[in-house]
């Protein structure tokens, strides 16, 4: 439970797929120029990358990884798939893509023309493909760490985009000097954003450090105990000896 807690609010905070990464970034400032475009697009990411990274997953421990098809059998433990891994994972989130879209424009016409191109395009969002790649060169042990990785990552997206919306809707009524209008201002605003996020990283560095540090002071301990047990037996040795 603990380390699902812990990849959980990392994934949000510390690896964050904007301001830690820098990857979605041209859907990032195209559709974050209003609060509801830009939680439409957050809640699509999240979906997708929900579902992607654990069916990625199931690929990759099953079908892509050297030894991954030995439950076919022992012949063929020897395979190694792993070169199919971009051209898989590509087919899957393309798939779930077309799938969103679908449905946003079934149940949401309005949100379906205000994200434009750019519904489609999540397919080939770096961040959507950049969620599976980590899931697999980070060697995620289980499935529900899997799904855990994938919404905890879209949800990090998602409050990326969203804050950059909010305050690109307050920023019009501010007086932006003619050269920082637009993009300027906003890359400038996102690069402040990214170093506030990077004081996330203590909060569980400093945990590591305090266990670590845990860890030297009881095995130090440890070693003074068996010391002084070591002798006390000599001295008990000496003192039959002597008698």
């Amino acid at each position: 439970m603990l380390e699902h807690i812990e990849l959980f609010f990392k994934s949000i905070f510390v690896d964050n797929m904007v301001f830690a990464t820098f990857l979605g970034m041209c859907s990032y400032l195209a559709v974050s120029k209003k609060v509801s475009t830009a939680v439409g697009l957050g809640a699509a990411v999240i979906f997708v990358l929900a579902v992607t990274v654990p069916m990625n997953w199931l690929l990759d421990q099953y079908i892509l990884r050297q030894g991954a098809l030995v439950w076919l059998g022992p012949e063929y433990a020897d395979y190694d798939l792993s070169f199919l891994s971009f051209i898989l994972f590509i087919a899957t989130i393309a798939t779930m893509v077309q799938l969103v879209e679908i449905v946003v424009e079934k149940f949401s016409p309005a949100l379906y023309n205000s994200l434009g191109i750019f519904l489609p395009l999540i397919a080939v969002n770096c961040a959507i493909l950049g969620g599976s790649l980590f899931m697999q060169s980070r060697d995620i042990e289980t499935l529900g760490l899997a799904f855990n990785y994938g919404l905890s990552s879209g949800i990090g997206w998602f409050l990326a985009i969203l804050a950059i919306a909010a305050i690109r809707e307050k920023i019009r009524y501010s007086n932006v000097p003619a050269p920082l209008r637009g993009l300027g201002i906003t890359f400038i605003i996102t690069g402040l954003m990214a170093i506030g996020f990077m004081s996330f990283g203590g909060m569980l560095t400093g945990g590591d450090e305090e266990s670590k540090s845990d860890e030297v002071q009881t095995a130090i301990k440890t070693e003074e105990i068996n010391n002084s047990m070591e002798t006390t037996e000599s001295v008990v040795e000496v003192s039959e000896t002597n008698e």
